[in-house]
């Protein structure tokens, strides 16, 4: 088995490694760098080999993941240069972060995974993007499939739609959270207990996501059959109709990949 190595320690990098100590039961084949002494102390408390350098990390590694903000990623790809070839595999969680853009990070033509997560990973009930490029062996594209799969579902996605597949699992969480607080802040003002209403709008959430995906039915079948002609929920979506609810998602849907191109420019 190759040994996995991690540039940066961060909640997400935690999520995976954590994910694969699971799966392998342990954590002697991780190697890790983090500029935060106290998020190495952490590694070092599951069992994970904590490196000197993300160069070292490269060194001792043949799949890297690189666990840090796109803002900082021209400044690590220039520290690893010098210890990256063709031999080491590199898996890319950064929105907007292409492949070609670490490979010239890098200056070789490296196998590069590209991954869109998500911070329910930390629950593993996540749901990751994966783009590989064509170079990458058969062995690598499964051992980084696995990797993310053991804490949810998984999809590949060609690259060409990896920054808007952002808006609609990467981002989308805080999406949700703002929905569910909604709810459950109407319902506060109205009187009722802030948990127990929040408790009721989560158990919702999983149950409409569970019809959506288990009932056979569409998005639109499923409103409809909620909907009862002059009911109360006729009454709400009219209402979310007129505030341009379903156009304020696509608008801010669109915001974000806008945003991802930025970032990988």
């Amino acid at each position: 088995m190759k040994k996995i190595g991690f540039i940066g320690a961060g909640n997400m990098a935690t999520a995976i490694i954590k994910g694969l100590i699971a799966q392998k039961g342990s954590a002697g084949f991780i190697n890790v760098f983090d500029v935060n002494a106290s998020a190495l102390e952490a590694m070092k408390a599951l069992g994970a080999n904590v490196c000197a350098s993300g160069a070292e990390v490269v060194k001792n590694s043949g799949i890297i993941v690189l666990a840090v903000k796109p803002q900082n990623y021209a400044e690590v790809l220039e520290s690893l240069k010098s210890s990256a070839d063709e031999s080491k595999t590199f898996v890319s969680i950064a929105a907007g972060i292409s492949i070609g853009y670490v490979q010239k990070g890098l200056g070789c033509s490296c196998p590069v995974m590209r991954v869109m997560p998500n911070t329910p990973l930390l629950l593993k009930k996540g749901a990751t993007a994966l783009c590989p490029s064509e170079n990458m062996s058969d062995g690598d594209k499964q051992a980084i499939y696995e990797m993310f799969a053991g804490s949810g579902i998984c999809e590949y996605i060609t690259e060409e739609h990896m920054n808007e597949i952002i808006a609609v699992n990467g981002s989308s969480p805080a999406f949700v959270y703002l929905f569910a607080k909604a709810m459950a802040d109407y319902a506060e003002s109205c009187g009722i207990d802030y948990g127990s209403a929040m408790n009721l709008v989560c158990a919702t959430l999983e149950g409409s996501a569970a019809m959506l995906r288990e009932s056979g039915d569409s998005a639109d079948v499923l409103i409809q059959k909620v909907s009862s002609k002059g009911g109360t929920t006729i009454a709400a979506l009219e209402k979310l109709r007129e505030h341009g609810f379903y156009e304020a998602v696509q608008d801010a849907m669109n915001a974000c990949t806008k945003r991802a191109e930025e970032l990988g420019k």
